[in-house]
């Protein structure tokens, strides 16, 4: 519709056209873009171009992934009318021509995923401007954020620097000098040093992703004072300390602090996140229960508490009041008990992980209820009673991949007519159970199998000539048995 707009204009002015033919002749390659609008002598119905429908001035120039090479040139800055630019996804490099950030025009800038590189200068401290959207994502830019530089970026909305190579401390300027601010996305860098109070100043902020950096310390009291936080993503620092005060931001949907050195445990006050959709606290040193007012997050969609201390059963948590998830990752914890009942409620679930805990006895024939699910592990608990466990798994027909080893020590396996069903199956764990028996025929009716493992298990008899005819197969191990025969060559 953007683009249809071009026609209604008359013919663009020989400025902006010489403008726009400046930057194409500074590319090492175009893409073909000099020879599509040689076509035309109006700027206005080149590719890419927009222009405004009452005049002949250039609001928008789009020209992501376009295969275009070089440096930006910095004849774009004399487009007046310029809203918008996109040159997003090509092999730009060098600078960031300082003409563009310093455009009186410019409200929307796009220059993520090139080869730019160098650090951002300094702009005139007394000129306002209008850049509403900066995105600089995944570029290699270095160096410190220049603070005069974005006291005059007072319209500032959304700023996307993440996969770049800046140091220092997070940029906070903003937060005083651009009253509406909202996302701030500073992933994958080298800040370092503690979470700034300064950003408690950022009163609108909504989104806030500071993940894969070097930051350490606690979270400041300050930051939960952002009432307005949607998503808090800071994972893979070195911060510490507990999340008391986490409850405070009413409106979060996202929360992700793994990858950090959280501990203690998580505050029954998580129940006044309402509006909670996913949490990561993975990979972090909390213990303690899972407290019961976690069912109270109804909204939760993905819960990933994996490798941590957390202890006790589950039984206090009613999953059927979250009947929206579709992911429970609570590997490498020490919960213990039985799998709880409610879980079995959660029919949405395609991914649950509980292995390496303290699980045990049989499993629930409620477990069939899950139909949706495609990943299932229970590696490394103390479960019993496989038969029952594979033809109760068997109805689960979504399933790809089901990792069940280190279980049902010195059990039979299960004998030809005793399971069917796993039609779609492509994993298959069953190692480390010292399991006794054949290999058993009912493998064969796996015909998507891709890898099948059954190392250290007691399995005694011949190596079955149908394992060649599992033409998906490509990883096989019996490697700690008591088999005979030899795999035939294809």
């Amino acid at each position: 519709m953007l683009l249809s707009l071009a026609s209604l204009a008359t013919s663009c002015t020989e400025k902006e056209r010489s403008s726009l033919l400046q930057f194409a002749a500074e590319l090492s390659q175009d893409g073909g873009l000099t020879n599509s609008w040689e076509n035309s002598t109006d700027c206005c119905r080149w590719e890419g171009i927009t222009c405004s429908s009452d005049s002949r001035t250039v609001t928008d120039v789009f020209l992501a992934s376009k295969s275009l090479q070089g440096h930006i040139s910095a004849s774009l800055g004399n487009l007046t009318g310029l809203v918008c630019l996109n040159l997003s996804h090509n092999s730009l490099y060098g600078d960031l021509p300082m003409e563009l950030l310093s455009s009186k025009s410019i409200v929307i800038l796009d220059v993520s995923f090139n080869l730019l590189n160098g650090d951002l200068q300094e702009l005139e401290k007394s000129t306002l401007r209008p850049l509403q959207v900066l995105n600089i994502s995944s570029n290699f830019f270095t160096g410190h954020f220049p603070s005069p530089t974005w006291k005059a970026m007072k319209s500032l909305i959304a700023l996307n620097a993440s996969n770049n190579s800046f140091i220092g401390q997070i940029p906070t300027v903003f937060c005083v000098s651009a009253p509406s601010f909202a996302v701030l996305e500073l992933s994958y860098n080298q800040f370092s040093g503690r979470i700034p109070q300064e950003l408690g100043n950022c009163s609108m902020l909504t989104s806030l992703n500071a993940g894969h950096n070097n930051l350490s310390g606690t979270l400041p009291d300050e930051l939960f004072s952002i009432t307005s936080m949607e998503h808090l993503s800071l994972h893979d620092n070195q911060l510490e300390g507990t999340l008391s005060g986490i409850s405070r931001l009413k409106n979060l949907a996202t929360l992700n602090l793994g990858g950090n050195m959280f501990s203690g445990n998580i505050p029954s006050a998580i129940s006044e996140l309402k509006k909670l959709v996913t949490i990561h606290l993975d990979h972090n040193s909390m213990s303690g229960e899972l407290p019961s007012t976690l069912s109270n997050c109804t909204s939760l969609i993905t819960i990933d508490f994996s490798s941590n201390n957390f202890s006790g059963g589950l039984t206090k948590v009613n999953f059927s009041n979250l009947p929206n998830l579709k992911t429970i990752d609570l590997m490498l914890n020490n919960f213990s008990g039985t799998i709880p009942e409610s879980i079995y409620s959660c029919t949405n679930l395609t991914a649950l992980r509980l292995s390496s805990n303290k699980f045990q006895g049989p499993l629930s024939e409620r477990i069939g209820n899950l139909k949706s699910l495609a990943f299932l592990s229970l590696v490394d608990n103390s479960l019993t009673n496989i038969t029952s466990a594979l033809q109760t798994l068997s109805s689960c027909r979504n399933l790809t991949t089901l990792l069940i080893g280190k279980n049902f020590k010195n059990e039979a396996m299960p004998k030809d007519d005793a399971i069917d069903g796993f039609r779609n199956l492509r994993v298959l764990f069953l190692n480390d159970c010292s399991l006794s028996g054949k290999i058993p025929l009912w493998l064969s009716k796996l015909t998507n199998l891709e890898m099948l493992l059954l190392y250290n298990n007691e399995l005694t008899g011949s190596i079955p000539d149908w394992i060649n005819s599992l033409n998906f197969l490509f990883h096989i191990n019996m490697y700690n048995n008591s088999l005979t025969g030899n795999f035939q060559q294809p």
